[in-house]
């Protein structure tokens, strides 16, 4: 074992309660907590605020209509004077409520069930993190504000501006997401937007449609050609029509039709160019007396890797390899909540929680050991970590 691992005082409490890390887990799988399950995310949500307000976190649960209930937890530490750091997890998961996959159960290298992975082993990370700081007594727990938002799954519709705004308070942010399986954290992420698309055309009986029938399934195939030429991975721009739907029978000249797309970038400039190319893509029909629509989903912008992200990487390398927790940069393809908070302008690290694999499936999993191990270099971080100041 590492020398520095052997007397860190976070590592023998760890030692102690890694089985009550690996129950804590286990409970908050087994609430079943799809998005749209309101009631499974409230009780995750309850259960993490007694979890918090046992460490003596002020717990503001900020009560949503549509989505499960966020959670805000405030921990002044021992020096209120300065910025909070800022720390999310999400409490909700990609299966509904009507899955068959509720279970959680252990081998002697893995954790599985859903959200193991995503994300509820990193929110066991930050609890057992803060919890380990606070009962060895460590003189250096900077101010903290976590925010376990209901809706990450969906693009966090009811919990982007709290987040924005509590970012835009913080020294620095961390997001629990799983870790990359060669223990990569993230340093970067690509920006999304999600759109449908609706082509309202002319019914009409196939069997007499002239040549100028007006399809609207038609129309939406000149559409997505033109749409999946934007395609451009080498440049770090992902064009993608995912999902079409439209007509009402084969003999029918098709009324409507819809299309769900996707786009992918690595810049804010590379989103504005997809946004300025795909407006007369939509706006100008190929097919006359056909209209189409676009309605814009969700969307998040890039979170790219600045030099203060790059500094903030380094402190966390160094920990990690006195630790004996390797990491590494990942500039990862998908979104999360970090991509919210890089657009306040401070540092954030993103994929600080447990590595696992398979997630958004049955076979969801995480490494035993990473879960420990993880929430050591975590505990490190916010004690060790200074928002970077560059010249």
């Amino acid at each position: 074992m590492h020398p520095k691992r052997n007397r860190h005082p976070v590592n023998a409490w760890l030692t102690r309660h890694a089985f009550e890390m690996y129950r804590l887990l286990a409970n908050l799988v087994t609430i079943q907590s799809g998005t749209r399950n309101k009631p499974g995310v409230d009780r995750v949500c309850q259960v993490i605020r007694v979890e918090m307000e046992a460490m003596g976190f002020l717990c503001q649960t900020l009560v949503q209509t549509d989505y499960g209930n966020h959670l805000v937890a405030r921990y002044p530490g021992t020096a209120p004077e300065k910025k909070p750091v800022l720390i999310t997890g999400h409490m909700d998961t990609v299966f509904p409520a009507d899955t068959d996959f509720t279970t959680y159960f252990e081998d002697e290298i893995r954790c599985f069930g859903p959200g193991t992975a995503d994300m509820k082993g990193g929110l066991v990370v930050g609890i057992s993190a803060l919890k380990a700081l606070i009962e060895t007594g460590c003189p250096d727990i900077p101010p903290i504000v976590f925010v376990f938002n209901s809706d990450e799954e969906i693009g966090s519709p009811s919990s982007r501006q709290l987040i924005l705004d509590l970012a835009r308070e913080s020294g620095m942010g961390f997001v629990l997401e799983e870790g990359g399986r060669l223990g990569e954290i993230v340093v970067a992420r690509k920006g999304n937007l999600s759109v449908q698309i609706d082509v309202e055309g002319e019914a009409g009986h196939a069997a007499f449609a002239g040549l100028e029938k007006a399809s609207a399934v038609l129309e939406l195939a000149h559409k997505t050609i033109a749409i999946e030429a934007l395609h451009r991975p080498d440049q770090g721009v992902c064009a993608n029509v995912g999902m079409v739907t439209g007509g009402i029978g084969p003999n029918t000249v098709a009324p409507h039709a819809r299309a769900a797309v996707d786009f992918r970038f690595s810049t804010d400039a590379d989103k504005t160019r997809l946004a300025a190319a795909l407006e007369p893509i939509t706006a100008n029909p190929v097919l006359s007396r056909t209209r189409t629509t676009m309605t814009r989903i969700s969307q998040r912008p890039a979170m790219p890797e600045t030099p203060a992200v790059r500094a903030l990487f380094a402190e966390i390398e160094t920990m990690g390899r006195q630790l004996g927790v390797p990491v590494a940069p990942e500039q990862r393809q998908g979104v999360s909540d970090a991509n919210i908070i890089a657009l306040a302008g401070i540092p954030v690290i993103d994929g600080l929680g447990p590595i696992g694999g398979n997630d958004h499936s049955p076979e969801e999993y995480i490494l035993k050991q990473s879960l420990v191990d993880r929430t050591l270099l975590f505990a490190d971080i916010l004690t060790r970590c200074q928002p970077p100041t560059l010249s």
